[in-house]
């Protein structure tokens, strides 16, 4: 497994509206996918990649927790097969850890946690899809791996 680059960061926020207008109108980051399902709100901002940064709407009412303003994961591309995936998770799973893999079309991914506790995302990308059609960025489901 290897680390080929820094895929994107999913920021904890309070406001939606008040950061996509600040990322968005202020910053400039085009936005490419809004996702508004699961009881999960969330916006993506591309650069030239299916996305660069997305932010995520929490309470922020418990300050330690979940719900906290805040990092939610940082992601990094390790490949553009499920090969390298499943390579990745049998050498996570070698080392005691056991990640959540999840499909979200475009990419392929496993989540875990650092050992602060910090989610950390590999993924490999799967499709380019998001080209033609950028909201293909928001989507989830499990993936059997």
């Amino acid at each position: 497994m290897k680390i080929q680059h820094l895929g994107h960061v999913v920021l904890k926020v309070t406001d939606l509206e008040r950061s996509e207008h600040f990322y968005n109108g202020i910053l400039g980051l085009p936005i490419c996918a809004r996702f508004d399902e699961q009881g999960m709100k969330m916006t993506f901002f591309s650069l030239g990649d299916h996305h660069d940064l997305a932010i995520l709407k929490v309470s922020g009412e418990d300050a330690s927790g979940e719900q906290a303003p805040g990092l939610h994961h940082v992601a990094f591309c390790i490949g553009k097969s499920l090969d390298d995936l499943i390579e990745a998770k049998a050498h996570l799973e070698g080392a005691g850890i056991h990640p959540d893999p999840v499909d979200h079309e475009v990419t392929q991914s496993l989540y875990f946690d650092d050992p602060d506790g910090n989610n950390v995302e590999l993924y490999v990308d799967v499709s380019d899809v998001w080209r033609k059609e950028p909201q293909r960025v928001a989507q989830i489901a499990p993936l059997a791996i």
